[in-house]
């Protein structure tokens, strides 16, 4: 399809965006140049599309693909249901897998939690699908997620809010929220999360669940919507930490296509990491995880007393202090910001990385969002309507250059702690999880899910690896441990974590 030509009332409303003046001569000559390079680049429309996708496709019956209605689905955590058999043997043999709806599974829908993106069929797997399936695993489904994975909360969805299945009523977490509430109600053995700012782990610790966010690149991250390359990260959740980790062996290892990943990149056998012994274990107890504005001082309490647990089986613990670590949440959104806004105006896939991408979405996505925009989340809104006022105002680069220098700074800091103990603990979210509310306007809500994040978002920043594992309640509502590690020690994080589980109960904590 040929590229409509500007016209000149046009190129005057571009170049006055730009701060670039064009007087009536320079609007003329202009109008030529711009016409002729769209010559060119109207060329690109006619070279072939090669047939390429990250992998071929070696399971490819999607058999009984169905939107579950409310009877089957009780804390709304799916927004499809199917089943697609894997291999007859490997580690996940006799497993069943839910899929946070941002990944791509081809032959099956794929919406973001958002009717904007409602429609879209990829025609290709994620990396991590042809892997869970290869290791035998079972497919059953997409899960819900805040829309665009714009929120920690669950109530964002364009597909309905996710109730919690450990606490009645309550949130379940975000953005990968059926992810946190469909092995809590064991409706699947292993769940994909993605975590940008904790959607992981916020999820896990709501749930009661276990959630790790592995190092970044890791686990390659092909054909699943990203919102910022720095940030992107997809890993495990499920009831226990020996599933977590064998999950992660599956998942783990370069695929060639995402440049996230080293090239130097080398896996372990994590389940095999896991024991029971944690004498010997340094365990680094950071003080502004517990000593915020909103932290609950019963969320404190829980936590506290898990590490004093560490204790009694053998490990040692210190005290660290981080003061930048307070200071977390505003670098994060304003990476996640100006990168996730870039992403969805460059057709949802992003630019300036040598991978692969997906130019279906590309083309989708495109298409989608000039016709349905206004129905992008009140969070999506918030979010670009900042940060193009900042571009505009010229501050948008600057301010995230220098969000991410200072990340670099954070990282050596947390980096100086790992050096002196094998993992840093906290509270996974500093609070108790948000009760349901259907009232709330569009102003508390966005307000209320910022806090959730302040403990989890660092770490997607600095890229450690960090998992939340459930270490009691508060009356019904569980709370979350939160452990990390130094940048691909995922074993430390694994057998800590599993330490705790073995030796103690936390729903009786």
């Amino acid at each position: 399809m040929p590229i409509r030509r500007p016209s000149q009332g046009e190129l005057r409303e571009i170049a006055a965006d730009g701060n670039i003046p064009l007087n009536d001569q320079e609007v003329e000559e202009y109008a030529e140049l711009v016409a002729g390079t769209l010559d060119v680049l109207e060329g690109v429309q006619e070279i072939p599309d090669p047939t390429f996708a990250p992998h071929e496709t070696d399971y490819p019956d999607r058999s009984g693909v169905y939107r579950p209605a409310a009877t089957e689905n009780p804390h709304n955590a799916w927004i499809t249901r199917l089943t697609v058999e894997g291999a007859e043997e490997g580690p996940l043999a006799g497993k069943t897998i839910g899929l946070k709806d941002n990944v791509c599974l081809a032959g099956v829908e794929m919406t973001c939690g958002s009717q904007v993106l409602e429609g879209y069929v990829p025609d290709i797997d994620a990396t991590i699908v042809e892997r869970l399936l290869d290791a035998g695993g079972t497919i059953t489904g997409k899960l819900n997620m805040e829309s665009f994975a714009f929120s920690g909360s669950s109530d964002t969805s364009d597909f309905g809010t996710v109730s919690n299945p450990r606490a009645p009523g309550h949130i379940s977490g975000g953005s990968s929220s059926g992810s946190g509430a469909a092995p809590a109600a064991d409706e699947v053995d292993i769940a994909i999360g993605g975590d940008q700012g904790g959607s992981i782990r916020i999820p896990a610790s709501c749930c009661g669940i276990v959630g790790l966010k592995p190092t970044t690149g890791l686990v390659p991250y092909t054909g699943i919507f990203p919102i910022d390359h720095s940030l992107d990260h997809t890993g495990p959740m499920a009831r226990s930490v020996t599933d977590v980790a064998t999950a992660l062996e599956v998942l783990a290892g370069p695929d060639g296509l995402d440049p996230r990943q080293p090239v130097d990149l080398e896996t372990e056998s994590y389940s095999d990491a896991l024991g029971e012994d944690v004498s010997g274990t340094t365990i680094a107890v950071l003080e502004e995880g517990f000593e915020r504005e909103e932290s609950d001082a019963a969320v404190n309490d829980v936590v506290r007393g898990a590490i004093e647990e560490f204790e009694e089986m053998g490990a040692e613990v210190l005290e660290a202090s981080i003061p930048r670590h307070l200071d977390s949440l505003a670098l994060w959104i304003t990476i996640a910001g100006q990168g996730g806004v870039q992403v969805l105006q460059q057709g949802g896939v992003g630019s300036l990385h040598d991978g692969w991408y997906n130019t279906g979405l590309a083309e989708t996505f495109g298409k989608f969002a000039r016709a349905d925009g206004r129905d992008f989340p009140p969070s999506v809104k918030t979010t670009w309507l900042a940060i193009e006022y900042l571009n505009r105002q010229g501050k948008g680069s600057a301010l995230y250059a220098k969000a991410q220098n200072v990340t670099l700074a954070m990282r050596e800091a947390y980096d100086e702690i790992l050096e002196a103990a094998d993992v840093i603990a906290m509270p996974t979210i500093p609070l108790q999880p948000f009760e349901i509310d259907p009232d709330l306007s569009r102003v508390e809500r966005i307000a209320r899910s910022l806090p959730i994040a302040k403990n989890t978002a660092p770490f997607d920043l600095t890229h450690h690896p960090a998992i939340s594992i459930p270490c009691g309640t508060t009356g019904d509502l569980p709370v979350g441990l939160m452990l990390v590690g130094e940048r691909f020690d995922e074993e430390s994080v694994l057998q800590t974590a599993y330490a705790f589980e073995q030796g103690t109960d936390w729903q009786d904590r």
